[in-house]
Formats: C-alpha cells, sequence, structure tokens
C-alpha cells in the first residue's frame, strides 16, 4: 500500500514558474498498458486529482481493443475523456454509456462501485484509441457518499476559439466559464488545442496546477516541454503558452484534500477503510456489474 501526498516543490524547483517536470511511466493494467504520470515518485497529487494515465495512442485491428473486466473503487470520482475511440462503461449501478471522443463520463464511486470498460461499436473494424483516465480524491466528508454516474456530452460543455487556441472546459471554472460536470472540490481540467503560432495566457487563480502534453510541444514562458511530459506549474505566476507547430495539452489542477493511502483501485484518507475493501473484494461482497460475471481477483 502506498501513502501518498502533496510533494515539496522546491526540492525539484527547475524553472522559476516550472516546479516540476514529470515523465510518465508504463503501467501494465493486465488487459492493457497505459502512461501513467500520476502518482509519481517526486509528485503524488495535482490538486485532488490522484491519478492520471494516458490511454494510447493505439491501434486495434477488428476484433481486438480495450476489455476491462469488473472492477471496484472506493473514494474517488473517475473521468474518463478520449480523443480518439469508443469505451463501453458498464457499471454495478446498472448503467450502459458509451463515451466518444470529447464527452465526459463522470463515475463516482464514492462508498464503493464495480465497474468494467469493453469495447465500443467500432469493435468488428480497425479503430483507435487515444484519451486519458483521471481519478480525483474525495474530500474527507464526502468519501463514503452512495455511488453515481453522470455522461455529459461534448456539446453540453464549454467550448471556445481564441488567438489560435482551442479550448474544452471539462470540469471547474476557467477563463469566466464554467463546466456543468460535477466537482465535489475546486477542480481544474481543460483540453487546450494550440494552432501553430497559436497562444494564450493561462490564469490560474492561484490553485494547484500542472500542464500534460499530449501531442506536440509547447513553450511556457518561452521555456519548451515536449510530449508525455507533465510540467507542474506556479500558479502565482504569469505563464504563456504557445506552440510553433502545434499541440494538444491537458490543464489540471485545483485544491488540496490531504493525504491519502492508495491501494490498487482504492483511494482512502484511512489504511483501516482499505483494508475493508480489500476483504469486501476478496469476499465477494461489493456490488456486481449486472451480467458481467467476470472477476478480477485481489492482487496479492
Amino acid at each position: 500500500m502506498s501513502y501518498i501526498s502533496h510533494a515539496d516543490p522546491e526540492c525539484t524547483e527547475q524553472d522559476s514558474f516550472i516546479r516540476l517536470r514529470i515523465k510518465p511511466r508504463e503501467k501494465d493494467l493486465g488487459e492493457f498498458s497505459v502512461r501513467r504520470v500520476l502518482p509519481s515518485s517526486e509528485q503524488a497529487m495535482v490538486g485532488p486529482i490522484v491519478l492520471f494515465d494516458q490511454m494510447g495512442p493505439a491501434t486495434y485491428q477488428p476484433g481486438n481493443g480495450i476489455d476491462v473486466r469488473p472492477h471496484p473503487h472506493i473514494g474517488i470520482a473517475t473521468i474518463t475523456y478520449l480523443f480518439k475511440g469508443e469505451i463501453l462503461h458498464k457499471d454495478s449501478l446498472g448503467v450502459i454509456q458509451a463515451i466518444k471522443p470529447g464527452a465526459i463520463n463522470l463515475m463516482t464511486a464514492g462508498q464503493g462501485i464495480s465497474h468494467a470498460e469493453r469495447p465500443g461499436e467500432d469493435f468488428d473494424r480497425e479503430s483507435e484509441l487515444f484519451g486519458i483516465q483521471s481519478w480525483i480524491a474525495l474530500p474527507d466528508e464526502l468519501q463514503e457518499i452512495e455511488p453515481d454516474f453522470a455522461h455529459f456530452t461534448k456539446d453540453s460543455l464549454p467550448g471556445w476559439r481564441e488567438n489560435g487556441v482551442s479550448l474544452r472546459l471539462i470540469m471547474g471554472e476557467f477563463a469566466g466559464r464554467s463546466s456543468p460536470v460535477t466537482q465535489y472540490s475546486r477542480t481544474l481540467y481543460v483540453d487546450i488545442t494550440l494552432e501553430p503560432s497559436g497562444e494564450m495566457t493561462l490564469p490560474l487563480e492561484e490553485q494547484e496546477a500542472a500542464l500534460y502534453v499530449a501531442e506536440g510541444a509547447v513553450q511556457l514562458n518561452d521555456e519548451p516541454v515536449e510530449a508525455g511530459v507533465m510540467a507542474v506549474l506556479d500558479p502565482t505566476q504569469v505563464i504563456q503558452i504557445s506552440s510553433a507547430s502545434g499541440a494538444r495539452v491537458l490543464l489540471i489542477g485545483g485544491d488540496p484534500v490531504g493525504e491519502r493511502h492508495l491501494y490498487w483501485n482504492f483511494v482512502s484518507n484511512s489504511k483501516s477503510r482499505i483494508d475493508q475493501a480489500k476483504a469486501d473484494w476478496r469476499e465477494q461482497r461489493f456490488p456486481q456489474v449486472p451480467g458481467d460475471d467476470e472477476f478480477i481477483p485481489l492482487p496479492d
């Protein structure tokens, strides 16, 4: 079991406005692998975001694709956001919901939920998958709320363009706009696409923040940041982002919710609560996904 907290940025400061650069590591999840950025040994969380995984980009031949058996969660809300491809979400609430690029699946685990991620309608043809899955740690007082699921279409999320930059607000408030996606604590999540020579100033409003470059390369106040790197930012600084050749980045952040224990898919401020979740899954006391009887044993 890991005990995770917010790292001291002064120990790893590189630039006056970039506190830390994080490169993802390959993480084998059994059914597929991801590029895991958070948690890292240098920085466990950014705001309430305790996990940040890049899925793909990957190309699948007909009859192949992402296929994750039912597994449990507690203490978090998961956000799935795709650039390409399709995933079919199924959970123990009975929800069956496909997600496509630009939409949001927000699953709130709270006291406990099980879900599976199965191939979408593109399973019978060559398909692509590219996207991000993040976990948001729930505040202490909300860790045991009832599980929930919500789907938000691409058109329901604020989108706009300025100075060669296209933005879509996934969660929180940014540049005078608000997302309809539920927040359990102050959270920031923005999809930003920069055209060649596009630029903008990032209004961070003194909250923890980091920028992940999913495609291309950017300059932050003329400091280069390449694809596959998360730059943890100093939110008190004025930061200009630009790209000579074009790029796609995710801006994440928010307010800290405190230190968390992490074991497999369980997140809590209490070690005993995670032990209980482990026993519940081992003894198959978690709610099950209707019509999906596959089972992933508790990891050693």
